[in-house]
């Protein structure tokens, strides 16, 4: 069986050697390339790939709220998510929004393979300690680490991209400008976020961004 790939990130020097890595196999082709949604929807509305590979990072684009909009138009189309994002924090969200896999792109050559026949071939693809840490959460040791995973676990998708973006130093017009929403709708998930963070201030909100920020990247 003959496998063609769909990659979709906004840097084409990588999407380049990634195109040359996939080809590198047996029945795989890298059939079509896009840095953003626009373009990637407007392929797949012609094309059928057997598998999408997708950043979440794409400038302005939210990646999960891409996999949602795929799936619309493509109900059983097979993504994996392949990220610079740590693999705690997105998997899982990842695959509440229907991507069939999670490989962080620090992963080695072969195992970014593994990843891709993996999710080709009809199955989902976690690496060895994502599936370790899901499966023993219950018992999880409360580290820093742990702590803020556990904090940012109530946010919305669009909550946890603007305080990624706090982290990176934006203000509130440049957020709203940037997700293309409104300042009193980007003020008012500030003020949802400030209270499932148990922030008393926005201080400690753009405080905490900060730190999950820098955990993240």
């Amino acid at each position: 069986m003959s496998y063609d790939v769909f990659v979709i990130d906004d840097h084409p020097l990588f999407s380049r050697g990634l195109a040359q890595l996939i080809e590198t196999q047996a029945n795989f082709k890298v059939t079509g390339m896009a840095k953003d949604g626009e373009e990637a929807l407007a392929f797949l509305q012609e094309q059928n790939p057997s598998l999408i590979i997708l950043d979440l990072n794409l400038g302005q684009e939210d990646g999960l709220d891409l996999i949602r909009k795929i799936l619309e138009i493509k109900p059983d189309q097979k993504i994996l998510v392949l990220s610079m994002h740590d693999e705690r924090f997105y998997s899982e969200r990842a695959i509440a929004a229907g991507a069939k896999g999670y490989i962080m792109k620090e992963e080695a050559e072969s195992r970014v393979i593994d990843a891709i026949k993996t999710v080709a071939e009809g199955n989902i693809y976690l690496s060895q300690n994502e599936r370790e840490r899901i499966a023993s959460k219950s018992d999880e040791v409360f580290s820093s680490d742990a702590d803020i995973s556990k904090l940012i676990t109530p946010l919305s998708d669009r909550q946890l991209q603007i305080l990624t973006l706090i982290g990176k130093g934006l203000g509130t017009s440049d957020i709203a400008q940037k997700l293309d929403l409104s300042i009193k709708t980007i003020d008012s998930h500030k003020e949802n976020m400030k209270s499932k963070l148990h922030c008393a201030n926005t201080a400690e909100l753009r405080q905490l961004a900060i730190e999950w920020f820098n955990k993240t990247r």
